[in-house]
C-alpha cells in the first residue's frame, strides 16, 4: 500500500473512472483573529493498494491540534480495496469535505490517516496570523 496523495485543498472531487481532481491544495491557513471558522476545504487521499491487498480496508482521519486534541469528530470511514484481472495494483480514492471548522487559536495543526489501525500519512496545517490588509487595487485608465 502507497499513499499517493493526502491534501487539503480548496475542492476535490472523484469522477468514478480513476480520475482525482485536485484544486488549490494548501498547507497554510491566514487569520486576522482567533478563533475563527474556516468556512469550506476539502481533504483528498489517493491510496494505492497491491493485489495481495485486496479487501475491505478501516481508515482513520484525525484533525488535531499541536496537543492531539480534535478539533473535528474522527472520520472512519471503509473503503474496498479492489485489484481488475491482469493488473498489479488499483488506486482508492476518499474525498471529504469540511466545512464551518473552527480554529479555537493560532498554531500547529495537522490531518493523520491510519489505514487497519497503522499510521499511514500526516500533513500538516498551519494557521497564523495575518495583520496585514490586503492593499484594494484600482483598475488602470484605458490608455489613449
Amino acid at each position: 500500500m502507497k499513499i499517493e496523495i493526502f491534501n487539503l485543498c480548496d475542492f476535490a472531487s472523484y469522477d468514478g473512472s480513476g480520475k482525482l481532481n485536485v484544486i488549490g491544495v494548501f498547507d497554510t491557513i491566514w487569520a486576522r483573529e482567533a478563533p475563527f471558522v474556516y468556512d469550506l476545504c476539502t481533504l483528498a487521499i489517493r491510496i494505492r493498494f497491491q493485489k495481495l491487498e485486496e479487501g475491505v480496508k478501516k481508515l482513520k482521519i484525525s484533525f488535531v491540534d499541536a496537543d492531539g486534541k480534535s478539533i473535528l469528530p474522527v472520520m472512519e470511514p471503509q473503503v474496498l480495496a479492489q485489484v481488475p484481472p491482469n493488473m498489479s495494483s488499483s488506486t482508492v480514492h476518499v474525498v471529504s469535505m469540511m466545512s464551518q471548522t473552527r480554529f479555537p487559536s493560532f498554531g500547529d495543526y495537522s490531518v493523520h490517516l491510519a489505514v487497519e489501525g497503522r499510521q499511514e500519512a500526516s500533513t500538516p496545517l498551519w494557521v497564523r496570523q495575518n495583520l496585514i490588509t490586503p492593499p484594494h487595487f484600482q483598475r488602470a485608465a484605458p490608455s489613449a
